[in-house]
C-alpha cells in the first residue's frame, strides 16, 4: 500500500525511472542505500525506551501480585514497607536484540531466546525470576511483622492482665488485714469489757462477802434480848404513861418467865428495885454503851461479867406496867438511843 506520509527530513528518494526510458525498473541495495554523510538517518531509540518503560511496569506489577495473590487471605493488619534487596543489572532490550552483552549475561543465542521470550509475555525471565523471588521475600516480611505486632499485643494484654491481678491481689489483701484487724480490735474491746465487768463482778463479791462476814461477826458477838415476843411500844413515842413525855425504850411484850439475855459481853454495873421500871439490870458494855432490862420478874445475875446470850433474868410485870413484857433502853453517853436501830446495827434481824 502506498504512503501519503512525507519522506524522513534530510533524505533523498530516488524516483523509479519510466518504463519507457528506462526498462523494468529493478531497485538494488545501492540503488536504495541512503546518501552517506551529514544526511546519514540516525536510527531511532524511541520504540526500545517505550518497551524498557513497559518491562519495568511488568516487573513491578508482578512482583506485587506475587505478594497480593498470596497475603489476601491473611488477617489485616498495619505494616511498614521493608526495602527490597537489590537487583543486579539486566540487559537492555536493543542489548537483547543485538546480542551485544557480556558473558555475565549469557550467550547470544540465550539473548536472543530472552528477547523472543520478552517480546511474548513482556517480561525478561531473569527479571520475571527475580521478582517471584521478591515478592516472596516481602510477604514474608509481611507476616513477621505482622506475627510481631501481634506478638507484642499479646504480651501487652498479658501484662495488663497480670497488672489487674496485682492490684486485686493486693486490695484483697489490704481488705483482709483490715478485716483480721477489725476482729483483733473487736476482741481486744470484748476481752476488756469481760475484764472489767469480771473485775466489778468480783468487787461487788468481796463486797457481799465482806458484809456477810461483819454481819456473821456482829451476830456472833450479839444477841436478841429475849424470844417469842411482840414488839408493842416503839421509841419515842409520846404519851402520858411516861414521865418524860416519850417512850424511852422498846418493848418486847412475852410471856411472865421468858428468859431474858445479855445483848453482848459486858459487866453487870447495877441490878435491883428501881420504882416505875420494877427490877433492872445495866449491863455496861466493852465500849461503855449502857443497856437496861426493866420489869424483870427475877434476876439470874446480879454483878460480873457475862457474854453474849447468857441468862441473865426472867420476863415480867414489875413497876408501872400494864402487863408483862421487857422494857429495853439503849445509852450512848448518858442519853437514850433507838434501841431498834442500835440492834440492826449490830446486825440482829429484830
Amino acid at each position: 500500500m502506498a504512503s501519503n506520509l512525507p519522506a524522513p527530513e534530510g533524505t533523498e528518494i530516488q524516483e523509479p525511472p519510466t518504463a519507457g526510458a528506462w526498462g523494468e525498473w529493478n531497485p538494488t541495495e545501492d540503488s536504495v542505500r541512503s546518501v552517506r554523510g551529514k544526511h546519514r538517518v540516525a536510527r531511532q531509540r524511541g520504540g526500545l525506551a517505550r518497551s524498557s518503560t513497559v518491562l519495568g511496569v511488568g516487573v513491578i506489577a508482578a512482583v506485587g501480585a506475587g505478594g497480593i495473590a498470596t497475603a489476601q487471605d491473611r488477617p489485616q493488619v498495619a505494616i511498614s514497607m521493608p526495602d527490597l534487596p537489590d537487583m543486579p543489572d539486566l540487559p537492555t532490550m536493543t542489548q537483547v536484540l543485538d546480542g551485544d552483552f557480556s558473558a555475565d549475561h549469557g550467550s547470544a543465542a540465550d539473548a536472543r531466546h530472552a528477547g523472543a521470550q520478552a517480546g511474548k509475555t513482556g517480561i525478561i525471565p531473569q527479571q520475571a525470576g527475580r521478582g517471584a523471588d521478591a515478592g516472596e521475600v516481602l510477604l514474608s516480611r509481611i507476616l513477621q511483622q505482622a506475627e510481631s505486632q501481634q506478638d507484642a499485643a499479646g504480651a501487652k494484654a498479658l501484662a495488663d492482665t497480670a497488672q489487674a491481678a496485682q492490684a486485686a491481689a493486693a486490695q484483697e489483701a489490704k481488705a483482709k488485714l483490715d478485716a483480721a484487724q477489725k476482729a483483733a480490735d473487736d476482741a481486744k474491746a470484748a476481752a476488756e469489757a469481760k475484764a472489767a465487768a469480771e473485775a466489778k463482778a468480783a468487787e461487788e463479791a468481796a463486797a457481799a462477802k465482806a458484809e456477810q462476814e461483819r454481819v456473821a461477826k456482829s451476830a456472833g458477838n450479839y444477841s436478841l434480848p429475849t424470844s417469842a415476843y411482840t414488839l408493842t411500844s416503839h421509841y419515842g413515842v409520846a404519851g402520858s404513861m411516861w414521865s418524860s413525855g416519850y417512850h424511852t425504850g422498846l418493848d418486847f411484850a412475852a410471856p411472865t418467865g421468858t428468859p431474858v439475855k445479855a445483848v453482848a459481853a459486858g459487866k453487870i454495873t447495877s441490878a435491883g428495885w428501881s420504882g416505875a421500871y420494877g427490877y433492872r439490870i445495866v449491863l455496861e458494855l466493852e465500849d461503855g454503851t449502857e443497856v437496861w432490862y426493866c420489869h424483870l420478874s427475877s434476876m439470874s445475875v446480879t454483878s460480873g461479867s457475862v457474854g453474849a446470850g447468857d441468862t441473865i433474868g426472867r420476863v415480867g410485870a414489875t413497876g408501872n406496867v400494864t402487863g408483862p413484857h421487857l422494857h429495853l433502853e439503849v445509852r450512848e453517853g448518858g442519853s437514850t438511843v433507838d434501841p431498834l436501830a442500835w440492834l440492826t446495827s449490830k446486825g440482829l434481824n429484830v
